[in-house]
């Protein structure tokens, strides 16, 4: 990877690992650079008033929020308030229906968050291994590292794509201890895909029996003609756990709404893991989601325009981002992001937290209109020194 990322691909691997393209890293020191970079993200306490004063692109969230058919089937809900046993509204035959798979194929989940969750309780037990890309989304391996265990890390190639090839040796190299494979794809905090083929290149290049997480929360903003959902290879009864959210493009990251699709062995083995506490708004909301492609139409094409133009203002400063199919991007700045962060957070302006080890790059949500207007004045203000 080039060195003007703060990354080197060698100083990440150790020379003898370089040999083979990743390493185990193991719970009693996994991650103590991305706990390290969590300070940085700071509860805020109080009755909201600072909070909603703030610029806030820092977690991929939808800043629009719901839209309006969402919002009045979820203050339909509230009728349901006071029951446990409440109509759902048919989510998961809606959701079935979807994605053209059996009921019993869909699992759902309190956000994306606990899908990862539950599949690692339920699938790393025996001190089972995950095999995954680093960066990519580090909740899935915090996971692991509470449950005591490894993770053989593969870090990224220098173009930020995930190296599927060396993904392949590093499970084929210890497939009797790899519990899941994990592809977030696109990949956060990078943005980037992994295409059709490279996924099939994965999947027919391991064991059969070793299962793959593939986590497409952010599949809906993708316009990559090479990319495709991951969901048919579970109608092929290959071992294949498809992870989606509505926190994103429906705007529920508040609410808490995810699911996953795959072979009903598969989510037997994670159900029992699974808390089951999922609102009755949400259930609602969620279902209204699903079918108002309307809004969600309108939301993308918005996110993706604002994306673009923020890309290009930073580049016409001089600082380039790396190509992205999320609702975010990764610009480098330069020097270390730990740096700058507190500093755009006294312009009113809350940036994605670190990612090591690209230390040089900040994540950056889209906003509305006017929160990437004050973005782009923190940034030349910043910059400017």
């Amino acid at each position: 990877m080039s060195t003007n990322t703060g990354f080197s691909r060698r100083g990440f691997l150790g020379a003898a690992a370089a040999a083979v393209g990743y390493v185990t890293i193991k719970p009693a020191d996994a991650y103590a650079s991305v706990a390290e970079s969590l300070r940085y993200v700071q509860p805020l306490q109080g009755n909201g008033d600072e909070y909603d004063s703030l610029a806030k692109i820092s977690f991929n969230e939808n800043p629009w929020g719901p839209p309006e058919s969402v919002l009045k089937a979820m203050h339909h809900a509230f009728k349901y308030a006071n029951r446990y046993g409440y109509p759902d509204g048919g989510v998961v035959p809606a959701l079935a229906k979807h994605h053209g798979v059996p009921t019993n194929n869909i699992m759902l989940g309190s956000g994306s968050g606990e899908i990862l969750d539950v599949c690692c309780t339920g699938l790393l037990r025996g001190g089972k291994k995950i095999v995954g890309s680093i960066p990519s989304f580090s909740v899935l391996y915090e996971k692991g590292r509470s449950i005591q265990s490894d993770t053989i890390a593969i870090p990224l190639l220098s173009d930020y794509r995930q190296d599927i090839p060396t993904m392949i040796k590093a499970t084929n190299d210890n497939k009797a201890d790899v519990g899941l494979v994990y592809l977030c794809n696109p990949n956060n905090p990078t943005g980037r895909c992994v295409s059709k083929q490279e996924v099939q290149q994965l999947l027919d290049s391991i064991p059969r029996d070793i299962p793959v997480l593939i986590d497409e929360a952010y599949h809906h903003f993708v316009e990559d003609p090479t990319y495709a959902t991951s969901v048919p290879y579970v109608l092929e009864g290959r071992s294949v756990i498809i992870a989606r959210t509505f926190s994103k493009i429906a705007g529920l990251a508040g609410m808490r709404l995810g699911y996953a699709v795959a072979p009903n062995a598969l989510l037997n083995r994670m159900r029992p893991w699974a808390t089951g506490t999922i609102n009755a708004s949400v259930l609602w909301g969620g279902i209204t989601a699903l079918n108002d492609v309307e809004a969600m139409a309108r939301i993308k094409k918005e996110t993706l325009r604002l994306r673009e133009k923020a890309v290009a203002d930073l580049k016409a400063l001089g600082y380039a981002s790396i190509p992205s199919d999320g609702n975010f991007f990764m610009v480098h700045i330069k020097r270390p992001i730990q740096q700058v962060q507190p500093e755009f957070r006294k312009h009113g302006v809350l940036v994605g937290r670190p990612f090591p080890p690209m230390n040089e790059h900040m994540r950056v949500s889209v906003g509305t209109v006017e929160e990437m207007a004050r973005f782009q004045a923190a940034f030349k203000q910043i910059f400017a020194v």
